[in-house]
């Protein structure tokens, strides 16, 4: 797994676009109503604020304290890639591989909010990690919390404002529809610095 994170690394530094060139147009599903995690790279200092506020929102205390003491696990990542620290996080995929590959049939995308996970859905997950492995981003991990293993990746806070966008203190995060966020960097003449982080799906 640490292999296959470090490959993600390297392929998502590849897809930084230089300082003021920011993202191809291309680089946007035309999906009205799903929203992604989008990235202002240039803000991002590395301080970690994401990872703690993911823990906490996922914790039964929802404070980073208990979260800590919880021992609960962030669903959001951050690497070094080309010496600039790069939040990694699921891409929530329009074809997800890991979907695919569920053999309970627990991993599931929403067709209306675009979210793909294993959480509140009919069927359970049984630890198979089929998931793990078929994720290209190496974003899915295991979870050995609670009484029996489950797969654990971004959830999207279930549709609320993410914890890891709400806590950057640079605004270096920021959710958006991909239609509205073209639309905004058409209008730009001079387009900042904006990586959306893993994208080929």
């Amino acid at each position: 797994m640490r292999i296959l994170k470090q490959n993600v690394v390297t392929w998502v530094s590849s897809k930084i676009e230089p300082a003021g060139v920011g993202p191809r147009v291309s680089d946007y599903k035309e999906v009205s109503g799903v929203k992604e995690i989008y990235i202002d790279h240039a803000k991002c200092n590395g301080c970690l604020m994401c990872m703690q506020a993911c823990s906490a929102e996922h914790s039964e205390s929802q404070t980073i304290p208990g979260a800590l003491a919880e021992k609960t696990a962030s669903r959001i990542f951050v690497h070094t890639a080309n010496g600039k620290p790069t939040p990694v996080m699921c891409r929530h995929c329009e074809e997800p591989a890991c979907v695919d590959a569920c053999m309970s049939g627990a991993m599931q995308k929403d067709p209306e909010t675009g979210i793909v996970t294993n959480e509140g859905t009919e069927q359970d997950c049984a630890g198979c990690w089929m998931c793990i492995m078929s994720c290209p981003y190496g974003v899915i991990n295991q979870d050995n919390s609670g009484s029996s293993p489950k797969a654990m990746k971004c959830d999207l806070c279930k549709g609320k404002e993410p914890a890891c966008v709400s806590a950057c203190p640079n605004n270096a995060l920021f959710i958006a529809e991909p239609t509205r966020t073209k639309k905004k960097q058409k209008k730009q003449k001079q387009p900042r610095d904006i990586v959306k982080i893993v994208e080929a799906c």
